[in-house]
């Protein structure tokens, strides 16, 4: 899986380049979803607002409102839970910001506080794995709120506005549900069956080593199409419709540890039967399938790894947001700036996986928002013009960053600048040239001190992380052989090695190059880790071809009778 050659160690340290930092992607397939769902659930509360001749109000109902952004690749009785969650956890970094702002006006005191704020916001959004936009959004309203003056009285009038907004946001979020119940899992598992079609295709033009991007790429959809799964009811109604996505997942698995024997177009016919409200593709192997899913029920025999053993090795990262927020709002302090949670924002948002992920974000959220600076000048003279067209121009601009965000993080942070400038203004208009400036001097400031904070803090868990990953690897690898040696393994206990297998190498391989990416580290075990995906991917073709399982037997595409 990995591309590298076996070498003992890396270089301690790491490139930062530039290649490839701005270059527009394919929109997401569900870009249109949270950008509607961004509108529709931020819309009716500034509408009325505004009737009320009250806009100054609309920081507290937005707070709850962006809450919608969340959770859009989520089965629905998931995503109800999380979308709960993010509304609780918004309410109260919200009541802790109001409550600090309350007791003191020291600007010292509250970027501290916000500091350590968006520290824990970062940590519990990467431990729960929330998804995008992750601690941001959070990040945004607490420290914001940080320095709006408040009264301990005013508190419980503004966080009620702030939860009756994220009750409509969760009632936006859940509204598809009736249309199309299965949506989210559908989608999920025919990116699953297009990711291993791809790398079933490329298969055989070249090195195979040239193709581990591809079945790296191919093993995370079906990682990320079986966390979707099994986050559904095992019984009822629903269950028969998660069965038979089970089984197609199993073949896009089967097809990535055998590709030589895979019909990617087959793959591809599945994933296009999956659109829409159709009738789920049948795989045409029972018996297999039978086998498969005792497979599957071992997986969800396993215990969930417990909250705080995934926040522990998010440490370092909790550290550098938390350190980089600190010193950009005090270096923001320091210029006489007014807003200083602009940098501490600003910073928060840099923090990725490593340091050269970090880096990649820091020169987007730049080149984005001096932008959105420029685009914000062309803006605010039409904003300016009345209260229903800076609420509007919000809108518009709400809309165009969820459209455009997952084209790259610059072009939709060309949208949210202008958007939180106007924002500022829902109190009152203000000097165009002095919130672009110090719009422009935040960022700059943000991005500088919160890299360097990235630099200092290294992340030396990075390298015992791999260590652990390759010795999980290794065992599960073993353990597959060990039933591959027995001539009559015990119904579906080769099926759970092989899948407990995929699994252990796909973690192998976010763990190694995330830990690659990290800078000063000590030398990673390059020559391990190769060979650990190398006999790993080896024995997983061997598990397949010991079950006879076959992904283009069977002729054309039939239908499960299983319907959304």
């Amino acid at each position: 899986m990995s591309s590298a050659t076996p070498t003992s160690g890396t270089s301690p340290v790491r490139r930062l380049s530039l290649t490839g930092v701005l270059r527009l992607r394919r929109p997401s397939e569900i870009w249109f979803k949270p950008a509607l769902s961004s509108v529709a659930a931020v819309a009716p509360p500034n509408l009325l607002l505004l009737a009320l001749g009250r806009l100054d109000l609309a920081m507290y109902t937005m707070a709850g409102s962006l809450c919608a952004l969340y959770a859009h690749n989520r089965p629905y009785a998931a995503r109800a839970r999380t979308l709960a969650w993010v509304v609780l956890g918004m309410i109260g970094g919200l009541a802790v910001a109001l409550v600090t702002a309350s007791l003191t006006r020291d600007a010292v005191v509250l970027v501290t506080v916000g500091a350590l704020l968006a520290a824990v916001q970062k940590a519990l959004c990467d431990a729960t794995r929330v998804g995008p936009p992750g601690n941001v959004v959070l990040t945004f309203i607490s420290s914001a709120a940080l320095f709006v003056p408040q009264s301990l009285g005013q508190i419980p009038g503004h966080l009620a506005l702030a939860a009756a907004a994220g009750v409509w946001a969760w009632l936006v979020g859940m509204a598809p549900a009736p249309v199309r119940p299965h949506g989210p899992e559908r989608r999920a598992t025919a990116q699953a069956l297009n990711a291993a079609a791809a790398y079933a295709a490329a298969h055989g033009t070249g090195a195979d080593e040239d193709h581990a991007p591809a079945r790296a790429a191919g093993y995370a959809a079906v990682q990320a199409a079986w966390q979707t799964l099994l986050a559904l009811p095992t019984t009822g109604a629903r269950a028969a419709t998660r069965h038979a996505l089970e089984r197609l997942v199993v073949r896009a698995e089967v097809a990535l540890a055998a590709p030589a024997d895979t019909d990617p177009e087959r793959l591809r016919a599945w994933a296009h039967a999956l659109r829409g409200a159709g009738r789920i593709p049948r795989t045409g192997d029972a018996p297999a399938d039978t086998d498969e899913l005792l497979g599957v029920d071992a997986e969800l025999a396993a215990r969930p790894v417990p909250l705080r053993r995934r926040v522990g090795p998010l440490a370092p990262i909790a550290a550098r947001t938390a350190l980089g927020c600190a010193l950009a709002g005090y270096a923001s302090l320091a210029l006489g700036i007014g807003r200083p949670y602009w940098a501490l924002v600003t910073a928060a948002a840099l923090y990725q996986a490593n340091l050269t992920l970090t880096w990649s974000r820091a020169v987007q959220r730049v080149v984005g928002n001096l932008a959105g600076v420029l685009l914000f000048a062309a803006i605010a003279p039409l904003a300016h013009l009345g209260q229903a067209l800076l609420v509007l121009c919000c809108l518009a601009l709400n809309f165009g960053a969820e459209a455009l965000i997952t084209r790259n993080y610059w072009l939709g942070s060309v949208c949210v600048t202008p958007m939180a400038l106007l924002v500022t203004e829902f109190a009152g208009y203000q000097a165009t040239g002095d919130l672009m400036t110090e719009r422009a001097v935040d960022t700059v400031v943000g991005a500088l001190v919160g890299f360097l904070a990235a630099v200092v803090v290294t992340n030396r868990r990075a390298g015992n992380r791999v260590e652990q990953a390759v010795t999980a690897a290794d065992r599960a690898r073993e353990r597959a052989a060990r039933l591959l040696a027995e001539p009559t393994p015990a119904p579906g206990a080769l099926e759970a090695a092989r899948r407990g297998l995929a699994v252990a190498l796909t973690d192998l391989r976010a763990t190694a190059d995330g830990a690659a990416g990290e800078w000063w580290g000590r030398a990673l075990p390059q020559e391990r880790v190769v060979l650990a995906e190398r006999s790993g991917h080896r024995t997983l073709a061997e598990a397949v071809r010991r079950q006879a399982v076959r992904p283009d037997r069977g002729a054309g595409t039939r239908t499960e009778d299983v319907r959304p």
